[in-house]
C-alpha cells in the first residue's frame, strides 16, 4: 500500500533541525558544510592541465593554496617536480575584472574546458575572461586586449601553428586576429543566429564530448570548421527569475524525433575568401559529423555518425575540390558507444579504437599518403585484447612508435597506464599503484601527469619520466581528527548469472543498534561506472557522515553500465528502467541476506540525473523504498535530448510503448514511499520541465509532492551554500523518514 502524507505542494526543509550525531567509533563528527566548504576539506585535485608546447612545465588553475592562491596559474617543473605561481589570479582579476557568469562557470568545469591557452613558443598565453581575450607576455608579466579596437574578444580561441595569429569565434562566425598588426578578418559573414561556424552547440558538447568546431592545417594556410544550421532545433525557455524583469534564454534543444543541427565541414583560407565545402553525404538534420581533423595540408578525415547510432564512417576529403571517399566503415548491432575515437600519425597511419570484438580495444590501420581518396584505409593489425576495457588513449610517441593508454585490465574497478607498440610488441603496464590514474601526457611522450588515487587512498598527483620516476606536487590534505570507515567491496550476481560489483558502507558498532536502516545510491545509467577503486571526494563524505547517523549506503554498478564490455553495456539498449532495478532489488536482497542488521522495512533510495530518474522508476514500480530524493531526473524520455536518448530508445515514432513505459510521469500515480523532488531552475541538460510535468501528474493523481528549487542553478547545483543546503536536506528526508517510528507507521 502506498503511504499517504500529511504535507503537499512545496516542500520548506528546516536545516536547524538537523542534529550533529557522534560518530560511531571515535573520530570527530561531519557536518553538511565541513564536507561542502570551498575546495572541499582534503582540497581539489588539480584538473585540466595544460602542457607547454615545449614540454618544460606543466600547468593548471589553483583551487586551493598548497602552491599558491585559488585562481593561480600553477607552473610544474617536468624536470624536477617544482611548482611555483607561473601567473597570480589577483594580476589578472586587476588587468580584466572579475566575473560572475553561473553558466560560464558551470560548463568550464562540467566539460573541463580551460580558460587559458599556450602559444607555440611557450613564451605567451591567451586568457578567455567569459569571451574577452587577453595576450599575456610570461617574460613582462603584462596583459594586453587582443586588440586595442575591442575585437579581441570571441570563444574557443586558438593560435595559428606558426604562431602568427589568434582565431576565435564571435557572434557565430570565425575571426583571424594578427598578433603584430592586430588585423581582425571576418573568416565566415552569416548574419543569421541560427548558423553557428566553427561553434560547439550544447547537444555536440554534451553527447558527443566535442570541444571544439574549428582546426588550423599544419601549415596556417587553412581552417576547417563544421557549420551547424540551427534553423529548425526547437527552442527552451530557460528563465530566470531573480532579476526584477525576469529574462530568458532560448536554448537550442533538440529533443528525440526533432531535427538535428545541419552539419557540414568547410575549408576557408586563413586570410578569408570563399569556403569549399566537403561533399560528405549527410542526411540533413538527422547524421552527425562528432570529429574531423587534418590529414596533411590538402587533405582532412571527416568521421560520420548516422542518427541510428548503429553506422560509424571515416571519410577522407580532398581541399581542393571537396570530393570525398569513404576510408573506413563501422557497424555496431545495437549501438556505438562513447568509447570510440580516432588518432591520425604522420606516416600514413592511425589508431582506432572500436568494440568490434566484444571490447574497446585499439587497432591500427594505414592509408595511401599519396592518394588518400584513393583507396580504403586497410587494418594492419589488433594491438590489444582480451577480457577488458581500453578506456582511453592518452598519447602516441610517434618517433619510437609506442602508444600509452589506460585500461582496466587488471580489475574492472582500476584505471591503470599501459603502453604497447605501434608493431603490437613490448605490452606492459606503467602504473605501480593499484587504483585509478588520471593521465596527461607531455607532447614529447617523455613525461607526464599522474593524478592517483584508491579506494581509502586522497588523490596525489605526480610528475613523472615515462621511465618509471615520478615526484609528487600535490597532495590532499589529511583529515585530522575525523576517522573514516572503508567501504565493503563485493560482488553479487544478477538473475542470470552476471557478475556485479557494489560497495557497501556499514556503521561501526552495529551491535549497539537493534536494526540499520539501509540506503540505495546507485546512477544506473548507461556508460557510467561509480564502483571503482577510487577516492569518492565529498560524495564518498557524505556517505561517511550517513554512516555516522546510523544509515547503511550501498552502491551498485547494474548491468547497462560502462566498463564492461559491448554485452553489459547493450543491457541498456530499449530498456531504460525493468533490468536495471532487477539488478538493484537482486542485490538489496543478497546484502540483506547477508548482513541481518540491516532493516528491510527501512530501505531509502536517492539519486541524480539519471539516477533521479531511477529513483522515481524504484518508488513507481517498488514498494520496498520508505523515502527517496530525486535530483534533476528526466521524467519523460520525449523531453531529453535527441543524441543520448535515441542511442539507446531509439526514435519515439518507432517506439511509442517503450518511451510510455519507461517515462516515470506515466507511474506517478503509484508512487510508494516519501518523495523529496530537486531541481535547479537554471538546468540547461535536463531542463525542469521533466520535474514540472512529474508534479502535474501527482496533482492529477492527488499524490502529495515535496519540492527544493536553486534558483539559476545548473545541473550540477554547484557551490558551497547550494550544496550545504541541498545534502543538509537530504539528510533530514532519511533522518526524518528512516527513523524506527517510521518503520512502524
Amino acid at each position: 500500500m502506498r503511504h499517504r502524507f500529511l504535507l503537499a505542494g512545496i516542500f520548506v526543509v528546516a536545516l536547524s533541525s538537523i542534529a550533529q550525531t557522534a560518530p560511531h567509533g571515535g573520530g570527530k563528527a561531519w557536518s553538511v558544510a565541513d564536507i561542502w566548504q570551498k575546495g572541499g576539506p582534503t582540497g581539489q585535485p588539480p584538473r585540466d592541465y595544460l602542457w607547454s608546447p615545449d614540454g618544460a612545465s606543466v600547468t593548471y588553475l589553483s583551487k586551493d593554496t598548497q602552491h599558491g592562491q585559488p585562481d593561480d596559474v600553477i607552473a610544474v617543473n617536468s624536470a624536477n617536480g617544482a611548482a611555483s605561481v607561473l601567473v597570480q589570479g589577483t594580476k589578472l582579476t586587476a588587468i580584466y575584472g572579475a566575473t560572475n557568469d553561473e553558466r560560464d562557470r558551470d560548463h568550464r568545469a562540467r566539460y573541463g574546458q580551460p580558460s587559458y591557452i599556450w602559444s607555440p613558443d611557450s613564451k605567451r598565453m591567451i586568457f578567455d575572461n567569459t569571451g574577452v581575450l587577453w595576450l599575456y607576455d610570461l617574460a613582462k608579466g603584462t596583459a594586453v586586449r587582443a586588440a586595442n579596437t575591442g575585437a579581441g574578444s570571441g570563444d574557443d580561441p586558438k593560435f595559428s601553428p606558426d604562431g602568427k595569429s589568434i582565431s576565435f569565434v564571435r557572434d557565430h562566425n570565425l575571426h583571424v586576429l594578427t598578433i603584430d598588426g592586430h588585423h581582425d578578418a571576418a573568416l565566415t559573414n552569416t548574419p543569421q543566429n541560427t548558423l553557428l561556424n566553427g561553434e560547439v552547440d550544447w547537444v555536440y558538447e554534451e553527447e558527443l564530448d566535442v570541444r571544439s568546431n574549428y582546426f588550423w592545417s599544419p601549415d596556417s594556410k587553412h581552417i576547417a570548421y563544421l557549420q551547424m544550421d540551427e534553423a529548425t532545433v526547437p527552442t527552451y525557455p530557460i528563465t530566470d527569475w531573480i532579476p526584477t524583469l525576469s529574462t530568458v534564454d532560448e536554448q537550442r534543444y533538440p529533443q528525440p524525433g526533432d531535427p538535428n543541427p545541419g552539419v557540414r565541414v568547410g575549408i576557408v583560407g586563413a586570410n578569408g575568401g570563399s569556403t569549399i565545402w566537403m561533399h560528405v553525404p549527410l542526411s540533413q538534420h538527422n547524421d552527425y559529423i562528432p570529429s574531423f581533423g587534418w590529414l596533411d595540408n590538402h587533405h582532412v578525415w571527416i568521421e560520420m555518425l548516422q542518427r541510428d547510432h548503429k553506422h560509424m564512417d571515416i571519410y577522407f576529403a580532398n581541399i581542393e575540390t571537396g570530393a570525398v571517399h569513404k576510408a573506413l566503415a563501422e557497424t555496431a548491432n545495437k549501438f556505438f558507444d562513447e568509447s570510440y575515437s580516432v588518432h591520425f600519425l604522420h606516416n600514413g597511419q592511425f589508431l582506432f579504437t572500436s568494440w568490434q570484438d566484444g571490447h574497446t580495444h585499439l587497432y591500427l590501420y594505414s592509408y595511401d599518403t599519396k592518394d588518400p581518396l584513393a583507396s580504403d584505409a586497410k587494418l594492419i593489425r589488433q594491438l590489444t585484447r582480451g577480457d577488458w576495457e581500453v578506456l582511453s588513449v592518452v598519447g602516441i610517441d610517434q618517433k619510437k612508435g609506442i602508444v600509452y593508454y589506460t585500461s582496466n585490465e587488471t580489475d574492472p574497478r582500476e584505471e591503470m597506464l599501459w603502453q604497447v607498440g605501434l608493431d603490437g610488441s613490448g605490452k606492459k603496464m606503467l602504473s605501480t599503484m593499484h587504483g585509478v590514474h588520471r593521465i596527461s601526457l607531455s607532447p614529447d611522450a617523455a613525461r607526464y601527469v599522474d593524478t592517483a588515487s584508491s579506494l581509502m587512498k586522497a588523490p596525489i598527483a605526480s610528475v613523472c619520466s615515462i621511465e618509471g620516476a615520478c615526484t609528487p606536487f600535490w597532495q590532499s590534505k589529511a583529515l585530522d581528527g575525523y576517522k573514516l570507515v572503508a567501504p565493503i567491496m563485493f560482488t553479487g550476481k544478477a538473475v542470470d548469472g552476471t557478475t556485479l560489483y557494489g560497495e557497501l558502507l556499514m556503521p561501526p558498532d552495529m551491535h549497539q543498534a537493534a536494526s540499520v536502516p539501509l540506503i540505495v545510491n546507485p546512477y544506473g545509467g548507461p556508460h557510467a561506472q561509480t564502483v571503482r577503486d577510487q577516492f569518492g571526494g565529498q560524495g564518498f563524505l557524505f556517505d561517511e557522515l550517513l554512516m555516522q547517523h546510523g544509515f547503511a549506503v550501498l552502491h551498485v554498478d547494474n548491468r547497462g553500465m560502462g566498463g564492461r564490455g559491448r554485452a553489459f553495456a547493450e543491457f541498456a539498449w530499449r530498456n531504460f528502467g525493468p533490468v536495471q532495478l532487477q539488478d538493484q532489488l537482486t542485490i538489496v536482497d543478497q546484502v540483506l541476506q547477508q548482513h541481518p542488521e540491516l532493516d528491510a522495512k527501512r530501505l531509502g533510495w536517492w539519486g541524480w540525473s539519471w539516477g533521479g530518474t531511477f529513483t522515481l522508476y524504484a518508488m513507481t514500480h517498488s514498494d520496498r523504498f520508505a523515502a527517496g530524493v530525486d535530483v534533476a531526473p528526466v521524467t519523460n524520455w520525449k523531453l531529453y535530448d535527441s543524441v543520448y536518448t535515441e542511442r539507446y530508445m531509439g526514435l519515439p515514432a518507432e517506439n511509442q510503448q517503450l518511451y510510455h513505459d519507461y517515462s516515470v510521469i506515466n507511474s506517478a500515480a503509484h508512487l510508494h514511499g516519501n518523495l523529496l523532488m530537486v531541481h535547479g531552475t537554471g538546468d540547461d541538460n535536463v531542463h525542469m520541465q521533466n520535474t514540472i510535468q512529474m508534479i502535474q501528474q501527482f496533482v492529477t493523481a492527488d499524490v502529495p509532492y515535496r519540492l527544493l528549487l536553486y534558483p539559476r542553478k545548473t545541473h550540477s547545483i554547484s557551490g558551497p551554500p547550494a550544496r550545504t543546503h541541498l545534502y543538509n536536506a537530504i539528510l533530514q528526508q532519511f533522518e526524518t523518514n528512516l527513523h524506527p517510528s517510521a518503520a512502524a507507521n
